[in-house]
């Protein structure tokens, strides 16, 4: 008898696998969420931001690359703090250098002869 219990007692419960799989599931739903509404409500300042910081770092990359003929690499290091996550690429045919901040903003500046590296219109 105590077994015929003991198996009525557990039938109605959720083994703890299943009640961990969707606590797991529920707080992976609330982080994305939460992400989310974070992103849509600091979207216009950090694409401020990241405009004047990737227009900032294209002119100086490409100053850097173009005027001084010093490496990409190199050129970061000019880089003010805060701006880890702007990164740089270059278009040595074009002699342009393009600065992204991820998802957000890309900027380039070409160099022109006798101009220096001068930003490209905005869109």
């Amino acid at each position: 008898m105590a077994t015929a219990n003991s198996r009525a007692a557990t039938a109605g419960a959720q083994p703890p696998v299943r009640r961990r799989g969707r606590r797991i599931r529920w707080i992976v739903l609330t982080l994305v969420i939460l992400v989310v509404t974070l992103f849509a409500a600091f979207r216009a300042p950090l694409a401020g931001y990241a405009g004047v910081g990737t227009a900032y770092a294209a002119r100086v990359g490409c100053s850097c690359r173009f005027v001084g003929g010093r490496s990409l690499e190199d050129c970061a290091k000019d880089f003010e703090p805060g701006m880890e996550m702007v990164s740089l690429s270059e278009d040595g045919a074009a002699r342009s250098v393009t600065a992204s901040f991820p998802l957000i903003r890309s900027d380039t500046a070409t160099f022109h002869e006798g101009w220096g590296c001068v930003l490209e219109p905005w869109h």
